[in-house]
């Protein structure tokens, strides 16, 4: 479990009203569980997943089906290895969803061909990147 899971549900919850879609969920349910009442949380990993709390599929973000992240206004990931991080910018930027990275660390790719603009918030105990949709670059 991660420490600042509520605070990244409660900045999701205040700045998104439509669904939220969270890249390779693998073992941190935290912060979807803690969104499901308030939003449309679809969560997703390239293995079937076991929690019955939340709208779950199984997608590779390599090779995405699309139509799930449609609609989305946000697209969040929670520790992604840097390896990923581009895929899911790339599939942010297609469906014109905002990105947030809580990475491990610092672990974070260099994502400036999806987006202009990359903010590092801090917002209580949390800290992660924001990529805003209507910041993107032309790629």
């Amino acid at each position: 479990m991660i420490s600042d899971y509520q605070d990244i549900a409660e900045y999701i919850r205040k700045n998104y009203k439509t669904k939220v879609v969270e890249v390779g969920i693998g073992s941190l349910p935290q912060v979807a569980i803690a969104l499901k009442d308030s939003l449309d949380v679809i969560v997703t990993d390239v293995v079937e997943l076991k929690y019955t709390e939340v709208h779950s599929v199984i997608d590779d973000i390599f090779s995405p089906d699309i139509e799930i992240y449609q609609d989305a206004s946000l697209i969040y990931s929670i520790r992604p290895p840097v390896d990923i991080q581009e895929a899911i910018a790339r599939v942010a930027k297609e469906v014109g969803a905002d990105l947030l990275i809580r990475p491990f660390g610092n672990e974070k790719a260099d994502l400036r061909k999806f987006f202009k603009k990359c903010t590092l918030l801090n917002y209580k105990k949390a800290r992660f990147y924001l990529y805003m949709a209507g910041e993107s670059s032309p790629v």
